[in-house]
């Protein structure tokens, strides 16, 4: 007898939950029927059939369900045409296609109807249970994602920023205070944790949200220019200033400069800065006249500012100045629990942005996530997502689509593998490259980030990056 039709209960079923969770079963076979609501009611779920599809749009008008399980080949209206309906009823349904004729066309064609996955008869037991515990885990994900924005929506405005963790649910709560204030705001945190977003959900429930947010990242520009964009500077200022030009503080007026990575700016741009703290006021390069503006200062930082004070590195003054407020965002790996939503949050956007159907995790796959110590954060988290939806051919993105340095599969060994006469010095190269290229990835192709974590000078990175011709890739969002 087939799988198909042998009735044994999972071997790792969890235990039922204390709501049963509802599946509509839509098949024209008696014995199908019979055959899946025993199964599915042995793993605990509650179990409802219809015989054609008229009959199943019927049960779905009146009641809620988790999951519909439905047939290709129905009479009257296909399964396919069925499912065009439920969606107009619910987008969001959990639906799995079953059917005898498993072509590539009909695969298609139930994907591009938003179903979200295709069994195949006979099937086997074990897939199916965990086929359905995914559509249903995902759905669950996502309708808690929802349900958490809009609650995050209706007491705060907090676009993109997504936790439930304790520790995300104390910045909530510490920014919704602290945001209609004019205080200086410092937040502290590891690279990727999204310092940025919170700068902005700062701004945006303010009142100064009607008023420009200004960005301006302090580490990635030398001193003279960073000096020249912040405070601007008059016609020949310097040789290459052929006109006037406004800097980033009086653009900012009546708004937020939010100053990234300011541990690294140089002492001489903090006094500058401090001094426009203290009187909100400034004079630009090459000018003769003060500027008076009324700015509220957001700074972020990856660096350990007070560790940076005592090495003469920052000055102490301005760390007082900035440090009125200070948000401390915790790392992805001390909040766990958001992975599952983080996840869900990314597969639904860059499934939309590549104009594909939604993709979602194997149990696998999130296991693996969850397992992750994420050293580039949620940044990183990001881009493997956006990587899988990309690469997956399929509505299931398995481990086999996650980077090796996530699964732990081994990254030194496919020059010998593949060039058995390869020297020494080939091989130690190509290993090398392997690593960098690994930490790279990690450090959302940020070298100033990966020179940190090997703790080497960037020059040095640099170097080996031009010697063993490693590609850099287009950083990601923060």
């Amino acid at each position: 007898m087939s799988d198909a039709f042998t009735v044994t209960p999972s071997v790792d079923t969890p235990s039922p939950p204390e709501t049963r969770q509802k599946i509509l079963i839509i098949d024209d076979e008696a014995a199908l029927r019979e055959t899946l609501e025993a199964l599915l009611s042995l793993e605990g779920y509650e179990v409802e059939t219809a015989i054609h599809g008229e009959a199943g749009l019927e049960k779905i008008d009146r009641n809620s369900y988790d999951l519909v399980l439905l047939d290709l080949a129905l009479p009257g209206k296909n399964g396919i045409e069925i499912l065009g309906l439920i969606r107009d009823r619910n987008a969001d349904l959990p639906v799995i296609m079953i059917t005898a004729f498993g072509t590539v066309d009909n695969v298609m064609d139930a994907m591009r109807a938003g179903a979200q996955n295709f069994i195949q008869k006979p099937w086997d037991n074990e897939k199916l249970l965990a086929d359905i515990r995914s559509a249903i885990a995902r759905h669950q994900a996502e309708e808690e994602n929802i349900q958490l924005k809009r609650a995050m929506k209706q007491r705060y405005n907090f676009a993109n920023i997504v936790g439930k963790s304790e520790p995300m649910l104390r910045i909530f709560d510490l920014v919704a205070q602290v945001a209609p204030s004019r205080s200086t705001v410092l937040i502290q945190g590891e690279s990727g944790t999204g310092k940025e977003l919170i700068a902005k959900a700062l701004h945006a429930n303010s009142t100064r949200r009607d008023k420009p947010f200004v960005p301006v990242n302090t580490g990635a520009m030398p001193t003279d220019l960073l000096e020249s964009t912040l405070f601007g500077h008059v016609k020949g200022a310097f040789t290459s200033a052929i006109a006037s030009k406004k800097g980033l503080f009086e653009v900012a007026n009546g708004g937020t400069l939010f100053l990234d990575e300011i541990g690294t700016m140089g002492m001489d741009t903090q006094a500058k800065i401090l001094r426009v703290l203290q009187d909100r006021r400034f004079m630009q390069l090459g000018g003769t006249q003060e500027i008076q503006v009324d700015v509220r200062i957001i700074a972020a930082t990856n660096v350990e500012l007070r560790q940076a004070v005592r090495e003469g590195r920052f000055r102490e003054d301005l760390y007082y100045r900035l440090n009125v407020i200070t948000v401390e965002m915790p790392p992805l790996r001390s909040r766990r629990e958001d992975i599952p939503l983080l996840a869900q949050h990314f597969l639904k956007r860059y499934s939309e942005e590549n104009t594909l159907p939604l993709r979602a995790l194997t149990p696998e796959a999130l296991r693996i996530l969850i397992d992750y110590d994420w050293p580039g954060n949620v940044r990183e988290l990001e881009n493997v997502i956006e990587r899988g939806v990309v690469l997956s051919a399929t509505p299931s993105i398995n481990a086999d689509l996650l980077p090796g340095h996530i699964t732990g599969r081994n990254y030194s060994t496919s020059l010998l593998e593949h060039s058995p006469d390869a020297s020494l010095f080939e091989i130690l190269e190509d290993i090398e490259r392997r690593i960098i290229m690994a930490k790279l990835e990690r450090c959302n192709w940020n070298q100033t980030d990966a020179a940190e974590q090997f703790r080497i000078p960037l020059s040095t990175l640099n170097q080996k990056i031009k010697r063993l011709n490693i590609e850099i890739r287009k950083r990601g969002r923060d």
